[in-house]
């Protein structure tokens, strides 16, 4: 992937697995970037403190700034309400994808970042497509860049980095039964 015409990229993250890869290419294409790590569905909240530690070792890693933003785990609740049963890409990913990614096109707009980016569609058991159509009903359009991070060698380098830097990986997306 050829380094991206973007002045000041802030890149959702969900955990240090799913955004070490592009961390490091981007960090070597010399973009500059900001990791956004906003995640309010993450529960237990210990388990939110140790993804939210281990993506921010990543970032140490390759210089790459690091912020994070509220842990409103009151409010996902509140908008899932209902959803528990749902599958995986079900109906709770699309309000979950949604929140997070308003609060942080909010963020980017107040802070000069002139596009957003996301690894929100990195795993297998995410839907791409789906992060894309959450992005456009939160407001991304003219902000959010819709770019495919398992393409390009990126999932390969990914897997590789995950097991070279001893990340921990967790076994569920972040949201569970309350």
């Amino acid at each position: 992937m050829d380094k991206m015409n973007v002045r000041n990229l802030l890149l959702l993250s969900c955990c240090a697995p799913c955004s070490c890869g592009v961390i490091k290419h981007l960090a070597e294409q010399n973009q500059k970037m900001t990791v956004v790590f906003y995640n309010p569905n993450i529960r237990p909240y210990e388990e939110y403190l140790r993804r939210k530690d281990e993506n921010k070792k990543v970032c140490e890693q390759y210089g790459i700034a690091f912020v994070e933003l509220e842990y409103d785990n009151e409010r996902w609740c509140e908008l899932t309400q209902g959803l528990l049963n749902e599958p995986e890409r079900g109906r709770r990913c699309d309000i979950c994808f949604e929140m997070r990614l308003k609060r942080v096109f909010d963020y980017a707009k107040e802070n000069d970042f002139d596009a957003v980016s996301s690894v929100l569609g990195v795993s297998k058991y995410k839907d791409f497509d789906q992060v894309n159509r959450a992005a456009i009903r939160a407001g991304g359009e003219g902000i959010y860049l819709p770019i495919n991070w398992r393409k390009n060698g990126l999932e390969i380098l990914r897997q590789n980095l995950t097991k070279e830097l001893e990340l921990y990986r967790q076994n569920y997306c972040g949201c569970t039964p309350r």
